[in-house]
């Protein structure tokens, strides 16, 4: 007997989903549902059939596609991603809904009203790459639609992905109006001086934890992590995720791939801090939570005797070195947003690099 015959085609697939969409139902369940519905039936619904889609499943935060020109679904993309950012101009930045899109073209399995293959898994991927209010396309996408579209689109180069065996090429697509046809490397957009909210490089700091067995020291490695936020906050090419959000995970065993996910966020810092007599031990890492790689990881050592002063040393020290190590990267998003000033948190427009009497651990 033959074995049935499996339905094979080419389709453009588009996944997105809502960034942060548990810590917004946990603001607001019933109000973020309202929002969700409201977008969909006055938004969304009526793009994909604008655009020829066709729905082919939702989750609670997500949504599969399939168009049939990859033309159409960078336009949908585009179009959802421009409403969107108008829908949410008068809305607070912790109660916005905000779509990351990935868009792929390639051979999928139809199975009754599902599709699977590396057409969807590869689309999948992309979305969890990009930032929230933005849209990544793979270079097969950005091969067909590149003298089609007058969106500019930006090459994040080759990455490698969750159960993809090969690494995949990204563009990252402008949804600025009337932008040019421009394809621009990663260090090219270092020159950029404005930035906006999907372009910057979003960043959640994670309670510290406090190692010394001490009650009493909570405040301190709670301290360390308030100034970072404080510090990162002062850069406008960041998006920072506020206090109050990053610790609600304080002491619990936090997956960072999750807590990325669910506020909303791309880079992840995490550190602890210990206390023996007069002296303190602080270590730190950020971690790009779509690859779980680290960007780097530090220790650092010092005394008590001004804990305040302390502090401060820690939070220049991390912001100067999330630029110092970022810098060595390629076609990296957080690389290219320290790049844009080349002096680090509290030393202003000085140019002058600061001088820490405060010694590094061994690397």
């Amino acid at each position: 007997m033959d074995e049935a015959r499996v339905d094979r085609r080419l389709a453009a697939i588009m996944a997105g989903d809502i960034a942060g969409y548990s810590r917004l139902m946990g603001i607001d369940e019933e109000g973020t549902l309202r929002q969700l519905k409201a977008h969909r039936k006055e938004l969304i619904d009526l793009k994909i059939i604008e655009h020829r889609g066709r729905i082919v499943k939702t989750t609670g935060d997500g949504m599969l596609v399939e168009f049939v020109s990859v033309v159409d679904a960078v336009r949908y993309a585009v179009d959802i991603q421009r409403g969107m950012a108008e829908r949410n101009a008068n809305v607070a930045p912790d109660r916005r809904i905000e779509f990351r899109m990935g868009i792929n073209v390639g051979d999928i399995i139809s199975d009754e009203n599902d599709i699977y293959g590396d057409g969807v898994n590869v689309a999948a991927r992309l979305e969890a790459l990009a930032e929230p209010g933005g849209i990544m396309v793979s270079r097969n996408v950005f091969d067909q639609v590149r003298d089609k579209l007058s969106f500019g689109f930006e090459d994040m180069g080759e990455q490698t992905v969750k159960n993809i065996a090969r690494p995949i090429g990204v563009h990252r697509v402008s949804i600025v109006a009337d932008a040019a046809p421009i394809v621009v490397k990663g260090a090219a957009v270092a020159a950029t001086t404005e930035v906006s909210t999907a372009d910057r490089p979003s960043i959640a700091v994670l309670p510290f934890a406090n190692m010394s067995g001490d009650p009493e020291q909570e405040y301190f490695a709670d301290g360390i992590s308030e100034d970072i936020i404080t510090g990162l906050s002062k850069l406008r090419w960041f998006f920072v995720i506020a206090r109050n959000s990053s610790f609600a995970y304080k002491g619990k065993a936090v997956d960072v791939k999750r807590a990325a996910r669910e506020l909303g966020v791309r880079y992840v810092l995490e550190g602890s801090v210990r206390k023996g007599g007069n002296r303190v031990r602080i270590t730190a890492q950020l971690i790009d939570a779509a690859t779980s790689n680290h960007i780097w990881a530090d220790r650092y050592d010092g005394d008590l005797t001004d804990i305040f002063a302390l502090q401060d040393e820690i939070t220049k020290k991390s912001c100067c070195r999330h630029r110092a190590e970022a810098a060595g990267g390629r076609g990296h998003t957080l690389t290219k947003a320290f790049a844009r000033r080349p002096w680090c948190l509290g030393h202003g427009d000085t140019g002058k690099r600061p001088v820490l009497a405060f010694d590094k651990g061994g690397n």
